[in-house]
């Protein structure tokens, strides 16, 4: 970015940030953001929720100021805080959803972030973060090293210092870190934590735009389909392969891993243990920090998804236009034939070009052949005396997803996440097979209160008793259900 006055006047005028920073109201806008939003990481929060919070500080506000203080009501506020001349607010309506939501815009976060830096920092670490940069130098160049033998030398290096440190170890040689680096290292992580969330919105903003691009072409194509859908398509590869594209996805791989988030897990739990970084009282969120990692993720998914749906809705209305163009085309042809019906035209009414006349010979002709008459016999109907047994006729059954619906629901109340085997552990299947398909078929379908998805790289077994005694097990992609 340049420095020059010129872009530093238009950034001024143009860029929400700047704007909410000149803001009368800034305190007011930056302060209530930050509570509502940023703190307990909420990604969306309906309007009358928001409304109802706002309402809340704006009184505590008038109490304190007079009642002269910020005049307005709460929701013309947030109306102010979404138009295009601030945009602080991206105000929305999701699918099925008949009532106005509000989210951050990555712009706000930003400002919200540099205020949090003004601040006087009692604790400035400096040791772990020459550390990091260090160690990105050295994956970078290790990484880029082509040479098979500078790469295993290397490798050789940091296999001695391991056994040498290995040998420290056992002779009771134990280097711990002291209190002051196990600080500076948390305070890193906790800034970097954070900085990985606000990182979502962007993300998801660049993909929300891709999206409302696609809209605009779609409302003024006026070519044919395969053209559309070749150049949104080519612009959705290139967006999926540029450098943010193949980092989100790394990211995203990563996390999905069900060990990864049992060791970050274990991971943040020993390390809010240790008394050095409890005495810096941490924010107790981010012992599920991994967790809001997985839910801003999934809201860019769901950005992701709104794409491929605006394609197929796209192909949709076009089949359904091209079909009533047909249909148009075959009424004027009758209407035309009615029209000349009484007044038949003089001369010739139509001609077909042909490149040679059809000609066809007596003897290509089928001979005739008759029909076969068949011989019907009636005979009255016996009486079978087969012993059959009739309860076959009966024992069909049939699954409750209601009931599996609500007992995944019920599993989610304490926990954020669960799998498909965990739910089957908890409550056994009773009916088999058809129940398992039964619980496959609410993970494909999208319900109030459940979400689920389906990690293809991860195997489950799920075992259960058939109704014969017999004790079966089916191997499955490892399903997994979340709020």
């Amino acid at each position: 970015m340049s420095f020059d006055i010129d872009t530093l006047e238009a950034l001024r005028r143009q860029h929400p940030a700047w704007r909410l920073l000149l803001a009368d109201s800034a305190a007011l806008v930056a302060s209530f953001l930050h509570r509502v939003f940023v703190l307990p990481n909420r990604r969306v929060i309906h309007q009358a929720e928001l409304a109802t919070a706002l309402d809340d500080t704006l009184y505590a506000v008038r109490e304190q100021r007079g009642p002269g203080s910020y005049p307005k009501s709460a929701l013309e506020y947030l109306n102010d805080w979404a138009a295009n001349d601030k945009a602080w607010l991206r105000k929305f309506y999701p699918p099925g959803s008949d009532e106005p939501h509000f989210d951050l815009t990555p712009a706000t976060e930003r400002a919200l972030a540099w205020l949090g830096s003004l601040s006087e920092r009692g604790f400035v670490g400096t040791e772990s973060r020459l550390l990091t940069l260090i160690e990105l130098l050295r994956q970078m160049s290790e990484g880029s090293e082509t040479d098979p033998e500078v790469r295993v030398q290397e490798l050789q290096r940091r296999r001695d210092a391991i056994d040498a440190e290995i040998d420290r170890v056992r002779a009771g040689d134990l280097p711990l870190l002291g209190d002051t680096a196990l600080k500076e290292r948390f305070a890193q992580f906790a800034t970097l934590a954070r900085e990985l969330l606000a990182d979502f919105r962007e993300v998801e903003h660049n993909f929300r735009g891709l999206d409302r691009r696609v809209r605009e072409r779609i409302a003024l194509w006026d070519g044919s389909k395969g053209a559309l859908l070749q150049e949104i398509l080519g612009e959705r590869d290139l967006i999926d392969e540029s450098d943010q594209g193949r980092s989100f996805r790394a990211f995203w791989d990563f996390l999905m891993s069900r060990d990864r988030q049992d060791e970050l897990s274990a991971l943040l739990d020993r390390v809010l243990q240790l008394e050095p970084v409890a005495d810096m009282a941490p924010d107790p969120r981010l012992r599920r920090v991994h967790y809001d990692w997985l839910e801003a993720g999934e809201q860019t998914q769901r950005t992701v998804a709104l794409l491929s749906q605006q394609l197929r809705r796209f192909l949709d209305d076009q089949a359904f236009l091209e079909n009533r163009r047909i249909m148009d085309i075959l009424r004027g042809i009758e209407s035309g034939a009615l029209a000349v019906r009484a007044q038949q035209p003089a001369g010739d009414f139509t001609s077909i070009d042909e490149t040679a006349p059809s000609i066809g010979l007596p003897m290509e002709r089928p001979l005739h052949a008759p029909p076969l008459k068949l011989a019907i016999t009636s005979s009255r109907i016996a009486a079978g005396d087969e012993d059959l047994d009739a309860a076959a006729l009966y024992s069909q059954f049939i699954v409750d997803k209601a009931a599996l619906a609500q007992h995944v629901r019920q599993s989610l109340q304490q926990r954020k996440q669960v799998t498909l085997a965990e739910l089957v552990a908890s409550r056994p299947l009773q009916q088999g097979l058809a129940e398992l398909v039964a619980y496959l078929s609410l993970a494909a379908e999208p319900r109030v209160g459940v979400n689920a998805m389906i990690d293809d790289s991860v195997e489950e077994q799920v075992d259960w008793v058939a109704r014969s005694g017999r004790r079966k097990s089916a191997r499955l992609p490892r399903v997994i259900f979340s709020r």
